[in-house]
């Protein structure tokens, strides 16, 4: 036994070094601060799309999740929680804008003396008692989601440029652990010019320009080398609006920048908005409580791999984009009026283009695009990208309506304004204020603004009008709408997608006859952004717009 001695206490020695190396390779190294930008409204696309050089230099020394995934509904509140609770909806319970802690439907399934369901600040302040932790933010209602007593510093700053100059001021005086701040012009430009327009590019371009302030700040405050530097986003946005299931709303862009982030590199691995605050606990050494379901993007690290059980299937190519492409409440495709159409299909990368005119889902064996070509008839075009490799793209549709003028075509429209109305009014009650003729139903940006009263966006419009049906057979219409909406047939409600909301759709089925049958469809507008769509499927019909040579002013 004494001669085993020494060999025992050096066996001994090696596990427990090696145990403390390993545990000491469980988290990214030299990390001591951290500092969150989340900026409201924030599309893929967006950074993509704008002049945005600060955060290119950031993607191309750091890491980038291009498609991280929103909770649902795709709104500030629900995600902004999510974000820094580490859980979705059924967790922390914060289920829309109008959610407060007091009246709450759903309680969180595990709450502190707040109330509230744990969030990263408290989880910091449990696991580091005398840390440094602040936020400052642009829409006040990020507030209510924060447990203040967690927080060493917190303040509601009155503009973009504000929340950036206070949170500066609080990194150079402060030199916080964790700092977060919330910028919201982004999503304001969304509401106000829509998302993807210019305006709306020119909003990403400043909360570039104020991102390189911050990294500046970060520098001057000789916190830049051993801080990590997140960016993120609450959702993206469609037309005027958001919260709807669709990438354009349930999609965002996850950028890490600064100590021990990769460089160059694209993470693999699914992210979700609640991995945030998992992957903020992952950077300060902190283990998350068991409560939240959000994991560490921990690919984004240096020396840490993707996921040995990671999923990867087939590769997603880029989808191709069908000319004229969907621009605010205009749908892919577009309306020709005693016109003929053309069909032009871009595509990214080297892949190849398979299309269809009748609404069915393209395959290998589809027509191949090879130049654009011309529309006689309404058509719903489907096109998606395929390479030899195997994989493809999701399906891209345009909805290409062509109508005669000369052929009765059209439906009645009459607009009435008001002001807080959070349901559809009571249309009998009402007077119109103007009406016109329109071929679909649709809301026309530059013809309701002007209607408006200054400062009061609220108003309802209805369309009348008759529908051809040509085949006997069952029927499924849809609204999508921001905000509440009702379609009827021969008198009878076949969809009601009311109350005040983002963008959603609902739908419901009714047997027809052959021949015409009157049709009638409410709106109105709560506040910002207005959308309406309306589709129809069925009997052989691929789901689409109700085209314009189908609806009719007269019944026969």
């Amino acid at each position: 036994m004494k001669i085993c001695t020494p060999l025992f206490f050096l066996m001994l020695c090696m596990i427990t070094t090696n145990t403390w190396s390993q545990d000491r390779d469980l988290y990214p190294q030299g990390i001591k601060h951290v500092v969150v930008i989340g900026i409201d409204g924030l599309s893929p696309n967006g950074i993509r799309k704008a002049n945005t050089p600060v955060m290119h230099q950031m993607i191309a020394q750091g890491a980038i999740k291009w498609n991280v995934r929103t909770v649902l509904p795709s709104s500030s509140s629900p995600n902004w929680a999510s974000m820094i609770m580490g859980a979705g909806v059924e967790a922390h319970g914060v289920l829309d804008n109008d959610w407060e802690k007091e009246d709450a439907s759903l309680p969180p399934v595990i709450s502190g003396n707040s109330g509230l369901f744990p969030t990263i600040f408290s989880v910091i302040r449990n696991a580091k008692p005398n840390a440094e932790i602040g936020a400052v933010y642009h829409w006040d209602g990020f507030g209510r989601l924060v447990e203040q007593e967690s927080l060493s510093y917190h303040q509601a700053a009155a503009s973009e440029d504000a929340a950036t100059a206070d949170f500066i001021s609080y990194l150079k005086n402060k030199k916080p652990d964790f700092a977060f701040v919330q910028l919201d012009h982004v999503d304001g430009a969304g509401h106000e010019s829509g998302h993807g327009t210019a305006a709306y590019l020119k909003a990403v371009q400043k909360a570039d320009s104020l991102v390189g302030l911050i990294l500046t700040g970060l520098k001057q405050a000789s916190l830049l080398e051993s801080t990590l530097v997140i960016i993120t986003a609450d959702h993206g946005g469609v037309g005027y609006g958001h919260g709807g299931a669709t990438p354009a709303e349930a999609e965002i862009a996850m950028i890490f920048y600064g100590k021990a982030v990769k460089s160059g590199y694209q993470v693999q691995q699914e992210v979700y908005t609640y991995d945030l605050a998992a992957s903020i606990a992952f950077a300060l050494n902190i283990v998350p409580p068991y409560a939240w379901t959000g994991r560490p993007v921990k690919s984004a690290f240096a020396g840490f791999g993707e996921p040995l059980n990671l999923w990867k299937g087939k590769e997603v190519l880029p989808s191709p984009v069908i000319q004229p492409e969907k621009y605010l409440f205009a749908q892919a495709g577009g309306l020709y009026v005693d016109k003929t159409a053309m069909v032009k299909i871009d595509a990214a990368g080297k892949t190849e283009i398979r299309y269809t005119i009748d609404g069915k889902k393209p395959s290998r064996s589809s027509a191949l695009y090879t130049a654009p070509y011309p529309l006689t008839q309404t058509a719903v075009v489907k096109a998606a990208s395929f390479n030899q490799a195997g994989n493809e793209s999701l399906t891209t549709t345009a909805f290409f309506r062509l109508v005669k003028s000369d052929h009765g075509n059209g439906l009645k429209v009459k607009f009435y304004n008001g002001s807080k109305w959070t349901r559809l009014p009571d249309f009998h009650e009402l007077t119109p204020a103007k009406s016109w003729e329109s071929y679909e139903f649709n809301l026309n940006n530059e013809q309701i603004q002007p209607l408006l009263a200054e400062g009061n966006s609220t108003f309802a419009t209805s369309f009348d009008g008759y529908l051809q049906i040509d085949e006997d057979g069952a029927y499924t219409f849809y609204t999508q709408s921001d905000d509440g909406s009702q379609l009827w047939l021969d008198g009878q409600k076949i969809v009601d997608n009311n109350e005040s909301h983002g963008v959603i759709e609902r739908s419901g089925k009714v047997d027809l006859k052959k021949g015409r049958h009157a049709i009638k469809a409410l709106y109105f507008n709560d506040m910002g952004g207005f959308w309406l769509d309306v589709f129809y499927s069925g009997n052989g019909l691929a789901k689409q717009i109700i085209p314009a040579n189908k609806l009719f002013l007269k019944d026969k």
